[in-house]
């Protein structure tokens, strides 16, 4: 089989053949058989150890389900939340969930619109990754107002009290932002499975299994292939993408906002909106990476998620951790520049503590936000630099402990974000303590065995890449021919 990219050791940079397919995915010299035949295996019945890791997620979920019916039983202030810290890991889970959506969107849409052709072998499963965390980053609003029962509140309905939502509160953007997402992404998602269940369809009647055929064939929405089908599908994946593409950029910016908009000390700031944005899109890769690495090892799917798919993705990891470091250092410039003692003093606070003597520690005790602080630029700023060199982003392993390391960090600044202006604001009698539950802490794990779970079944349930792409950097068949060196 002939290779579409190879790897020189010594000249320490890809090979690629430009004729051969699509640069570096070796999977596009297959023909359309096996690329099917290769694909559908990965539905058949799962190994014992899928239903293992389904039930670890399963587990993760249901003690997040146990934490939040113990929050509700006695009450939002068992979770951590109280005066001054109105918002804990609840929100610090809402933006972590929002920036992870990101990547898919970006992937999908943004790389389509650029003809990037290494996005094909993973956007599929980036796009379902989007929906999923979506779906896990609209439970903690719900969760964090108290009252769930009463969430419909949130939208603007006509009531008989003539009550109305306050339009002037980004907390309100959110609900419009994140809506409007997930309804575009769910449709974007859905929209490019159209041609793949269609072959999931056909197959399932060939092979005679009614039910997966009734499941499909509504799915697949009487798709036959023909010209005029492919005419309209394109086009319409066309609009979708450039529709997509201004959310990568205004969802999250609407999501600083909450922060920005407020007089809070270290939120108050115009930087808030790129700076969110690039690290949406640095947490959402990093996910992706993290998730598409063990899948690759486990189907063995090196001819489709090569390393130069995997060295691409770390190229764009590598300019948005510079994004994000340039921005944290902004920060303390504009909090030193700005000659206001309180951001002067909260921008002290999250790496040193309290200044309780001339010292640069102090006397102070270790706090919650100093260890976020640290763990923030360890894994954003410092764990990504190895990816410049080009043996590292050539390894797997090495790229999916730095991938995983930079979701820890992504995690911990939105609460660094979050935890310290609200401990340390204006009135020092006013400050505060925070440490978080055994309440939060299930309900995070939760989160995560929720996003996992949905995976977990998507993986085994649809086709995780791109049928219909991965045969479009491909020679199509042609009647009555003949392969090479088949006389021979």
């Amino acid at each position: 089989m002939e290779k579409t990219s190879g790897y020189d050791p010594t000249a320490g940079k890809v090979i690629i053949d430009e004729h051969l397919g699509h640069p570096g995915i070796k999977a596009t010299t297959f023909d359309y058989a096996e690329i099917n035949d290769e694909m559908l295996a990965m539905l058949d019945k799962p190994h014992p150890s899928y239903y293992l890791l389904l039930l670890g997620f399963l587990l993760a979920f249901g003690l997040g389900i146990l934490s939040f019916a113990i929050q509700v039983d006695v009450g939002i202030g068992y979770s951590g939340i109280s005066h001054p810290i109105a918002w804990g890991f609840y929100i610090t889970n809402f933006v972590f969930w929002i920036g992870i959506g990101h990547a898919g969107t970006l992937i999908s849409a943004v790389f389509y619109l650029t003809r990037a052709p290494w996005r094909t072998a993973i956007y599929r499963s980036a796009e379902a990754m989007t929906v999923f965390a979506v779906f896990t980053a609209g439970l903690f609003p719900l969760i964090h107002i108290g009252r769930p029962w009463l969430a419909f509140w949130l939208i603007p309905y006509p009531n008989e009290r003539m009550l109305w939502v306050n339009f002037k509160s980004p907390l309100l953007w959110d609900v419009f932002a994140v809506t409007t997402y997930m309804s575009v992404s769910i449709m974007f998602f859905l929209l490019g499975l159209i041609p793949d269940i269609a072959i999931l369809r056909d197959e399932a009647i060939r092979r005679g299994k009614k039910l997966k055929a009734l499941i499909y064939t509504p799915m697949a929405l009487a798709w036959k292939g023909t010209n005029h089908q492919w005419v309209h599908y394109m086009r319409g994946y066309l609009i979708f993408a450039a529709c997509a593409t201004p959310l990568v950029f205004s969802v999250h910016s609407i999501v600083s906002w909450d922060f920005a908009m407020s007089s809070v000390p270290g939120w108050h700031t115009t930087i808030f909106a790129p700076y969110f944005v690039a690290g949406a899109i640095f947490s959402g890769l990093a996910m992706v990476l993290t998730v598409l690495i063990p899948i690759r090892a486990v189907f063995g799917l090196q001819d489709y998620i090569t390393n130069h798919v995997i060295q691409s993705v770390s190229k764009v990891i590598i300019f948005t951790s510079i994004i994000v470091g340039y921005a944290y250092a902004t920060e303390f410039f504009i909090g030193y520049y700005s000659g206001s003692p309180y951001e002067r003093a909260i921008f002290y606070y999250r790496p040193f503590g309290e200044m309780t003597s001339w010292t640069l520690l102090g006397d102070n005790q270790l706090n919650f936000p100093q260890i976020a602080f640290w763990l923030m630029v360890f894994c954003n700023v410092i764990a990504p630099i190895p990816l410049w060199r080009w043996k590292v982003r050539n390894n797997p392993l090495a790229v999916w402990i730095i991938a995983a390391l930079i979701n820890v960090g992504m995690w911990f600044e939105r609460f660094n974000i979050i935890g310290s202006s609200l401990q340390h604001e204006y009135d020092p009698a006013s400050w505060g303590e925070y440490w978080p539950t055994i309440v939060e802490t299930g309900v995070t794990i939760g989160s995560f065995g929720f996003f996992f779970t949905l995976f977990t079944i998507f993986v085994k349930s649809l086709p995780p890449m791109a049928i219909m792409e991965l045969k479009e950097g491909t020679k199509p068949p042609v009647k009555n021919n003949v392969h090479k060196g088949a006389d021979g």
